[in-house]
């Protein structure tokens, strides 16, 4: 079985060339791969409590169409996380079994997506920006319905995927192609909706995108009940590869 997680000493693979290969020809024919348990349990215990206590404030989209979600106000849970996804490993991997050209650094927000309150996306490609892969991991404590990744042929309007991430600490890396698009579907129910998504970028490195985040960053450093998790954070920012 193979296994992809990024914890507090950054990421791990237990797999071989050959199995990367394999994720390599799925993600080819499927535009998608989802990877179980990406964010090891220690991370989820230290993030999900902060994402609870947050602020989320509504935000649209533009240029993609009619669309509404709540985004988290940058807090030591968005700092830890883009820490964590800022890793050489994980970009190595993601490199390999996606082709894409060599990434510079990852960018998302915390967003959350509430049922019953109008909260819906529209059909978009993200292209643009230096993107080059785009991926979505399940920050939700409790599993929700729908909020589901459908990804469709643009000129056909056929969809090509549909694909549930319903696993708390679950990831889905997808394709960012000119000729795809990807939404994501209402969530029904009670439940909502909180994810950490973004894009893998060729631009800018990841100490460029730092110089943008300062103060969240200094606020995850020295807040000492997470320090169990920034303090290897600490040592990759100074160039440290696990």
């Amino acid at each position: 079985m193979i296994t992809i997680q990024v914890g507090n000493s950054g990421t791990v693979y237990s797999g071989s060339a050959e199995d990367l290969n394999t994720l390599r020809d799925q993600f080819e024919h499927q535009h998608f791969l989802r990877f179980s348990g990406l964010l090891a349990p220690s991370v989820m215990a230290f993030v999900q409590p902060k994402v609870h206590q947050a602020e989320f404030q509504e935000r649209s989209h533009e240029g993609i169409g009619e669309n509404k979600e709540l985004c988290m106000t940058s807090n030591t849970a968005s700092a830890a996380l883009l820490f964590l996804m800022n890793d050489k490993k994980l970009f190595q991997i993601v490199q390999a079994v996606t082709q894409c050209d060599q990434i510079g650094c990852f960018q998302g927000r915390v967003y959350r997506v509430n049922p019953g309150k109008e909260h819906h996306d529209s059909w978009h490609n993200d292209i643009g920006e230096h993107r080059l892969v785009g991926m979505s991991i399940n920050l939700s404590k409790e599993p929700y319905s729908g909020g589901m990744l459908q990804i469709r042929d643009h000129a056909s309007g056929k969809i090509v995927c549909e694909v549930p991430n319903a696993g708390s600490g679950d990831a889905v890396i997808f394709s960012l192609y000119h000729r795809l698009q990807q939404r994501i579907t209402n969530v029904e129910g009670t439940t909502p909706k909180t994810a950490f998504a973004g894009w893998f970028r060729a631009q800018p490195d990841f100490l460029s995108l730092l110089r943008t985040r300062s103060q969240p960053v200094r606020d995850a450093l020295v807040d000492q009940p997470s320090s169990h998790v920034l303090g290897s954070l600490h040592r990759s920012r100074q160039g440290v590869v696990h």
